[in-house]
C-alpha cells in the first residue's frame, strides 16, 4: 500500500478512535485524548515520509485530532473545559519532556539496547522543544478564542464546517508558523524554511478539512454530561 493510501486510512482510524473514545467516555474521554495525544504526537513526529511527493512529519494527523477534540468540547461544553482541555495538554507535554530528559541521562546497563532509540524519540534539540511547546499553547488557545467568536457568527448546524474549519485552519497555519520560526528559522537558507513552513501547513491543512465530518458524528452524540 502506498504511503498516500496509507496516510489517509490512518487519519480515518485516529478520528474514529477519537469519536469511539468520545461516545464511551463523554466529555472525561476528550481530556484524556487531549493529554494522550500530544505526547504520542511528539514521537511519531520523529519520523519522516514521503507523502504527495512532499517530506512531512509523520506526527500531524494525531495532533490535528487534539484540535478536532478541543473543538468537540467548545461545540458541545463552552469554551471554559475547551480551554481547560488545551493546559491539560500542555502540561502533559511539559511532564513528558522533563521525565524523558533526565531518563535519557542515566548511564544505561551493560546489557540495555533501549538508550540509543530513547535518546532518538526524546533527545530533542531545545530550540524544537521550545518551539513545540510554545506553538501549541498559543495555536490551541487561539483555536478555542476563534472558534467561539465564529459560532457566535455562524450559530446553526448548518454552518458548523465553517467555525470548525476556519478555526482549525487559521490556529494550524499560526502553528506552523510559530513552530517553524522558533525551530528552524536561521538555520536553513530562508528558500529552504519557507518550504518546510509550506509543507507542513499543507499537510495539516488537509488533515482539517479530513475531521469535518468526525465533528458532525460527534455533535449528534449524546451523553449525560452534555
Amino acid at each position: 500500500m502506498s504511503n498516500e493510501w496509507l496516510w489517509i486510512l490512518f487519519a480515518i482510524i485516529n478520528f474514529s478512535l477519537l469519536l469511539m473514545v468520545y461516545r464511551i467516555f463523554g466529555k472525561p474521554g476528550l481530556f484524556v485524548w487531549i493529554g494522550m495525544s500530544t505526547v504520542v504526537a511528539n514521537i511519531q513526529v520523529v519520523k519522516t515520509i514521503e507523502l504527495f511527493g512532499l517530506n512531512a512529519t509523520l506526527g500531524n494527523i494525531i495532533y490535528g485530532t487534539a484540535f478536532l477534540a478541543t473543538d468537540i468540547l467548545n461545540e458541545k461544553y463552552g469554551k471554559r473545559d475547551a480551554r481547560k482541555a488545551v493546559w491539560m495538554g500542555f502540561s502533559t507535554l511539559i511532564s513528558l519532556t522533563i521525565m524523558m530528559q533526565l531518563a535519557i541521562q542515566f548511564t544505561p546497563g551493560e546489557n540495555d539496547v533501549a538508550q540509543p532509540a530513547l535518546e532518538s524519540l526524546f533527545g530533542i534539540v531545545p530550540r524544537i522543544a521550545l518551539g513545540s511547546l510554545t506553538a501549541y499553547i498559543i495555536s490551541q488557545y487561539f483555536d478555542v478564542w476563534l472558534y467561539a467568536r465564529l459560532k457566535k457568527l455562524f450559530s446553526s448546524d448548518g454552518t458548523l464546517w465553517i467555525r470548525n474549519n476556519g478555526s482549525t485552519m487559521i490556529s494550524q497555519l499560526l502553528d506552523s508558523a510559530i513552530f517553524c520560526a522558533i525551530a528552524f528559522l536561521g538555520i536553513y537558507p530562508f528558500e529552504v524554511w519557507l518550504e518546510i513552513f509550506l509543507t507542513t501547513y499543507i499537510i495539516k491543512f488537509i488533515v482539517a478539512a479530513i475531521d469535518t465530518p468526525f465533528l458532525y458524528a460527534a455533535k449528534r452524540f449524546k451523553h449525560p454530561d452534555n
